[in-house]
């Protein structure tokens, strides 16, 4: 199993931090960095950034917002920075949710499967270098009637093939991830119900694609706290507000997919009240209503034997890459957190 690690969002006043996680990660040897994008700072950028001031860590996009490029701009994009980064580009894409495509890029959030299917088939064409054409639903290329013409991509990637990932939640996606991408991007991963919850679909669509799970980089993200066992409950409440937001926020009441997930994994009156409570702006009551217990499940707290042992168990159930997010309020804490997985990882045994 190998680590990645995830910077977030950059502009929330940590970007130098972020920076020195990122070359730290390098230096400790960590397969992946990735990077993400909502409404604020774009992925691309920050890729680009960081990639200047690596040497062997790959960089991805966790992930480029569908509706927020055309296909062929996402294939520009990414054959771009696997040339500027020498072949350390991985992309990473996703649907976004019905808030940020429809209130901030003004693109109908319906048909995300469809959607997706034919925005990999466009992205994946286009690098191929051969002269674009495309018929299908929500894209057509050219355009009917009019002057366009097939054009080709005149940017050599470093690589014939960039590997694909797609961050996915529900069955449908979880299956159609599983039968057109490279690599799946989990968040709110349970070691315990990952199976149940993730793999037993992403399978299904790997056997529709004639297909098996070897070479599949399943890529969950788990926030990581490090600190004594006997303080796992309060570093566990450092998370309240970031599980309360997706469970209980981050969507509607009736479009939430981390809701969706928290009440597969088992959660299904908790995750009710953490949303009543959420939408009706008590946002201090969500925290308090999210148990313990999911936090502790969907991130990796306390010491290092404590964290190497739940890497284990993710091991087991099936991860290849698993990517941190390290807390702590400074540089030197995240630092910190990030070579205790490293020392985590050796101590499972899974370097």
């Amino acid at each position: 199993m190998r680590l990645g690690i995830n910077l977030g969002y950059w502009g929330a006043g940590m970007d130098a931090d972020n920076l020195a996680v990122a070359r730290e990660a390098d230096r400790l040897g960590y397969a992946v960095c990735w990077a993400a994008e909502a409404y604020g700072s774009d992925a691309a950028t920050v890729l680009s950034w960081v990639a200047a001031q690596t040497e062997r860590i790959d960089v991805g996009s966790a992930i480029f917002q569908i509706p927020a490029r055309q296909p062929a701009m996402t294939a520009m994009t990414a054959a771009t920075l696997d040339s500027l980064s020498g072949g350390r580009f991985r992309l990473g894409l996703g649907v976004s949710g019905p808030q940020v495509s429809e209130g901030w890029y003004g693109v109908r959030f319906d048909k995300p499967l469809a959607r997706t299917r034919e925005y990999v088939e466009i992205v994946r064409k286009a690098m191929t270098r051969e002269r674009l054409t495309y018929e299908g639903e929500h894209w057509t290329l050219p355009l009917p009637g009019g002057p366009g013409k097939p054009i080709k991509l005149t940017v050599h990637p470093q690589r014939e093939h960039i590997p694909l990932y797609i961050a996915a939640i529900g069955p449908k996606n979880l299956q159609q991830t599983g039968e057109i991408a490279d690599g799946a991007l989990l968040i709110f991963p349970s070691s315990d119900h990952l199976e149940e919850t993730a793999l037993k679909h992403l399978r299904a669509g790997r056997e529709k694609a004639g297909q098996t799970m070897d070479g599949f980089d399943v890529c969950p993200t788990l926030p990581l706290a490090l600190g004594e066992d006997k303080d796992v409950a309060r570093l566990a409440d450092t998370f309240r507000p970031y599980t309360a937001l997706y469970v209980g926020g981050m969507g509607s009441r009736k479009q939430n997919f981390y809701n969706q997930l928290a009440q597969r994994m088992g959660y299904e009156k908790e995750a009710a009240e953490i949303q009543d409570k959420y939408l009706a702006g008590d946002k201090e009551g969500a925290a308090a209503a999210v148990p313990q217990q999911l936090i502790d499940q969907t991130t990796l707290l306390g010491s290092v034997e404590r964290i190497a042992d739940r890497m284990q168990a993710y091991a087991a159930a099936g991860v290849t890459t698993l990517t941190l997010a390290p807390a702590g309020f400074t540089l030197e804490e995240r630092i910190a957190a990030l070579r205790a997985g490293t020392e985590a990882l050796e101590r499972a045994g899974l370097a």
